[in-house]
């Protein structure tokens, strides 16, 4: 899918429809959940050390969810719609020590450890209504949350990993398999490009179906929404992008046209035409980019992002 890189601001592209923005305002407000292994923050050699007074490169995404949560505390004070992180935990030894870390880094607001075993992690997922699960490492459990309808990805973090914004918190997704199904990326796994364009042409306007982090950007864009309408549009402390190997022609237009029928916005979208993702995520500085593709996760690591890896299947 090789092709010329474009770049648009969906900002000015087209606006929800007052419809959509009466749908989220009209929503139960819940908390925004996200749970994530103590794995991925690296607890494991700062506890064997004994330094339990940082989490590691990962702190950077929860940091930012932290400054969404007091913007909006600050204009919806009453508001129970917060992100609220679980930290899942397996080692009754290592708890005190995660506690206290939590406690280090003054995130006890957000973060609330949980001990639990494994099989008891799906069960607690649901019970929590749970809109994001992090896993550390490959296995079943993200493949069951992903059946459960929760959003679900192994989390990747690089050995160095850049500077991002400390008042923005900034999420890539990909499109095919992420935001969207895996219809066409599966024409283009199984019969090729020239198969790929061509399906997609004959059903350009045609939306595809949900992928599994609809709903995660379902509520980014609420929370948005929100933030908004308190006068906070160029300062929002929330930017989503899409960057997609999708070019500018028909593939392109199709991703558009179906975020349009959901009533869905991006910030902005980057059609890559088949180019390597890691030099416009360098641009972005996101603090977490979601992406089916292990090349696209291996070159984004190469330039220090948290890398969040979809994987549908178990294979």
């Amino acid at each position: 899918m090789n092709g010329e890189i474009a770049h648009s601001r969906l900002t000015n592209m087209y606006d929800m429809s007052t419809q959509s923005k009466s749908k989220y305002e009209s929503e139960p407000e819940i908390p925004i959940t996200i749970a994530m292994s103590s794995k991925v923050f690296n607890m494991e050699k700062q506890l064997q050390s004994g330094t339990s007074t940082s989490l590691g490169p990962a702190l950077s995404f929860v940091k930012a969810l932290q400054e969404v949560n007091a913007k909006l505390k600050e204009h919806y004070p009453e508001s129970q719609e917060l992100f609220k992180v679980l930290l899942i935990n397996d080692s009754p030894s290592d708890f005190d020590r995660l506690n206290n870390a939590i406690k280090i880094q003054k995130l006890e607001e957000l973060i609330t450890p949980l001990l639990m075993e494994k099989e008891c992690l799906i069960n607690e997922l649901k019970k929590n209504n749970t809109h994001l699960y992090l896993a550390a490492t490959p296995g079943l459990e993200v493949q069951e949350a992903l059946k459960e309808g929760i959003a679900a990805a192994i989390m990747y973090i690089p050995e160095t990993a850049m500077e991002v914004s400390e008042t923005q918190l900034r999420v890539v997704f990909d499109g095919d398999a992420v935001i969207f199904s895996d219809e066409s990326q599966r024409v283009y796994d199984d019969q090729g490009v020239e198969a790929f364009l061509e399906h997609d042409r004959k059903n350009v306007d045609v939306p595809m179906n949900d992928g599994p982090f609809k709903r995660f950007l379902e509520v980014l864009k609420k929370l948005q929404i929100k933030l908004r309408n308190k006068g906070l549009t160029r300062n929002c402390p929330i930017r989503t992008y899409l960057v997609t190997s999708r070019s500018a022609g028909y593939d392109g237009y199709r991703a558009l046209h179906t975020l349009r029928s959901w009533g869905l916005e991006i910030d902005e979208a980057v059609f890559l035409g088949g180019s390597k993702k890691g030099p416009t995520l360098e641009k972005i500085r996101p603090h977490i980019f979601f992406d089916d593709q292990g090349s696209h996760i291996k070159n984004a690591l190469q330039f220090g992002i948290v890398s969040c890896h979809v994987k549908c299947s178990s294979e």
